[in-house]
């Protein structure tokens, strides 16, 4: 199921009730604090970004909601493994992963959220044209989401509804997203947006393979999970260039979402209940 928020961007009202933390599955070894949301962040050869972007993530989510900041660092050849390693020593929310060839942005959202603590992953591209303000809000409607469906199979995506992207990327984006939901019908007007919030746990459910991130929302759904879109700000890239061109997002697209389709009609989702042996006390 998909829904559709296409009112404006509002102000960020977060119910901090409904972010209260609670005991997760992940690993919480080597007396870490507490952490109930992960932001996993993947970059490729993004020095110039690192620092305000990982400065943003700490000043919107201080005093909201327990986290960790986790870079994926895929194979960076710019400086972008000792950038983080100084940052380290200032952020001590920050953990910091390495691939040591370069693998893939699926690939490394999949590192991070494997090594998460947190119940909840954020993911945010490592451009910085995702806005980390918009994290509690996406947050907050995931909550909502798993209070309806009553288990957590959820995620909600940020729509990108004012892209700050040159035309011809917009029009790559226009082609991609239009192809995809004709043939998914997953209700997802912008899949390609890297801002995503959802359950550590779903993600884990989730069949994987090389730029599976495309494909998130649908991936979700086939697992009888709920989607939700909200818009989100976009902001122009600052620093850096983007790794993603016609020929990745078409033809490899195209072989991709042939495998989604595949996966999608394979599956089968069975309600299941646990049968519970009742005590029965006698009294003589």
């Amino acid at each position: 199921m998909a829904v559709l928020h296409a009112a404006p961007i509002m102000p960020i009202h977060t119910d901090i009730a409904a972010l209260k933390p609670r005991s997760t599955g992940a690993s919480s070894s080597g007396g870490l604090p507490p952490c109930e949301l992960s932001v996993v962040v993947p970059v490729h050869n993004e020095l110039g970004n690192l620092a305000p972007l990982i400065h943003e993530v700490i000043a919107t989510l201080s005093g909201i909601v327990p986290f960790e900041i986790i870079y994926v660092d895929d194979g960076s050849t710019d400086g972008t493994a000792c950038a983080l390693q100084e940052l380290q020593r200032e952020v001590p929310a920050l953990r910091v992963l390495r691939h040591h060839q370069r693998s893939g942005q699926s690939t490394a959202i999949r590192s991070g959220v494997f090594a998460a603590r947190g119940r909840w992953i954020a993911t945010l591209d490592g451009d910085g044209q995702n806005d980390p303000a918009d994290i509690p809000a996406l947050l907050t409607a995931a909550c909502s989401l798993v209070a309806q469906q009553g288990d957590e199979r959820v995620m909600v995506a940020g729509w990108r509804t004012t892209r700050r992207d040159s035309a011809y990327t917009r029009w790559q984006s226009w082609v991609a997203n239009g192809v995809r939901a004709r043939l998914l019908d997953d209700g997802t007007p912008d899949t390609g947006c890297g801002l995503k919030v959802f359950t550590r746990s779903v993600y884990l459910a989730l069949p994987y393979f090389d730029h599976m991130h495309r494909f998130l929302p649908a991936l979700v759904q086939r697992e009888g999970g709920s989607v939700e879109s909200v818009p989100v700000r976009h902001r122009e890239r600052t620093s850096g260039a983007s790794h993603y061109g016609l020929l990745n997002r078409s033809w490899a697209g195209v072989v991709d979402m042939a495998g989604v389709l595949w996966l999608r009609r394979r599956a089968r989702v069975a309600e299941t209940t646990e049968v519970v042996q009742s005590t029965l006390t006698w009294n003589s």
